[in-house]
């Protein structure tokens, strides 16, 4: 039997562009003050106007805090080993799941064939994608983006892939 692996998870662009804005603001947490959205946006390429919205879901979710007016911008709210690449794409897309599938029925009461079997499937599957994002730190991305050794992450072969 062939080994069944799933090739590719998709993020979409607004958390790889929350994860990108993120990384910038952890990369350059130890400069005095909060950075601006024109900032940010200069270091990541990211649009200005989209990043602003984006920044906005971040700091809902408590990720970044903000201060207002001249001198003002973003700030970490919490440290990068804190905060992972799972919170990031939630707080931006919303739970990590494999489909909209809805959750299996209680005690296998299914209204058709083979229903049950497969929300479960899909449950599992959305479940080691949350472990998996899960287990990246904005420090860990840190270390990477410095060419620092980071200590390897044992998972099982995923590729992710940007939705255009």
């Amino acid at each position: 039997m062939a080994d069944a692996t799933i090739e590719c998870v998709r993020v979409s662009t607004r958390g790889d562009y929350a994860s990108r804005a993120l990384l910038s603001l952890a990369l350059h947490s130890d400069e005095p003050g909060p950075t601006s959205v024109q900032e940010v946006a200069k270091r990541t390429g990211l649009p200005q106007p989209y990043l602003e919205q984006i920044l906005l879901a971040l700091k809902g979710a408590g990720l970044v805090r903000s201060k207002r007016g001249v001198g003002g911008g973003y700030i970490l709210a919490r440290s990068p080993e804190t905060i992972t690449l799972g919170q990031i794409v939630s707080a931006v897309d919303g739970p990590i799941v494999a489909g909209d599938f809805g959750l299996p029925h209680e005690n296998g009461a299914c209204e058709h064939e083979g229903q049950c079997v497969l929300l479960s499937v899909w449950d599992e599957v959305g479940q080691h994608m949350r472990e998996h994002l899960n287990s990246f730190t904005l420090a860990n991305m840190v270390k990477r983006a410095r060419g620092e050794s980071v200590e390897s992450i044992k998972t099982p072969d995923h590729h992710l892939s940007l939705n255009p």
